[in-house]
């Protein structure tokens, strides 16, 4: 047989490859179509979506109010989107149209072409000292670090250190809310909810001077 020749087995397999291209589109078109109804009709409450990154996608959902969760790809996505159903509403649907304005931000924030977000966030699920620690946080400018005591003196508790920590621990936004600007009073790195790889590369992403492993303190970037 010669190379131009197409057998019937062949000519199966093609067949079953296109059909099972044309499945998944017809899938994904399907899906596009319940997800723009449900928008149009007000069904949908919570649209997610993932981000690239450097540490892998990026589960990202909004809400009215603006972006609601940005989780990392160790949580596991049904047990976030479970709990996005419990506290907020059942109606959560998978939407790249909306959430767009979120991935692109994220994705500019990673080719280091952005330094400040524009979307909106929604703190509604964080209240009282925890909304008020995430507010101060989100004002950190690019490039600065401030410590766990700065963040409880600018809500007018310097002695709340530790719940500061906590707050920020608990933090549902991170990166957008940069909870990893916060570090020890005594310039070390302290914790973070990524865990301290991450904020030592986001860290880096922006330029801050990291201490050596003997020792130093966190310096901003000079401007």
């Amino acid at each position: 047989m010669d190379e131009t020749s197409v057998t019937t087995q062949d000519m199966t397999v093609g067949f079953k490859f296109q059909h099972a291209e044309s499945i998944e589109a017809r899938a994904r078109r399907a899906a596009k179509l319940v997800t723009d109804r449900a928008a149009r009709e007000g069904l949908l409450d919570v649209a997610y979506g993932f981000a690239e990154s450097p540490f892998g996608p990026l589960l990202v959902a909004m809400t009215k109010r603006g972006l609601v969760r940005v989780a990392y790809p160790d949580l596991r996505t049904d047990a976030v989107l479970e709990r996005l159903a419990e506290e907020i509403s059942p109606r959560v649907l998978e939407s790249p149209e909306g959430t767009e304005e979120v991935r692109r931000e994220l994705e500019e924030y990673f080719e280091r072409k952005r330094r400040t977000f524009a979307v909106q966030v929604d703190l509604s699920r964080v209240q009282g000292f925890g909304r008020k620690i995430l507010q101060q946080t989100a004002r950190i400018p690019f490039g600065s670090v401030a410590t766990y005591r700065d963040m409880a003196s600018r809500v007018g508790s310097p002695g709340a250190v530790r719940a500061a920590g906590n707050a920020l621990g608990a933090n549902p936004v991170p990166i957008v809310v940069p909870c990893h600007r916060v570090v020890r009073t005594g310039g070390g790195l302290g914790g973070y909810t990524g865990g301290l790889e991450r904020k030592v590369a986001l860290l880096e992403l922006e330029g801050v001077s990291l201490p050596h492993p003997g020792g130093g303190a966190i310096r901003p970037r000079r401007r």
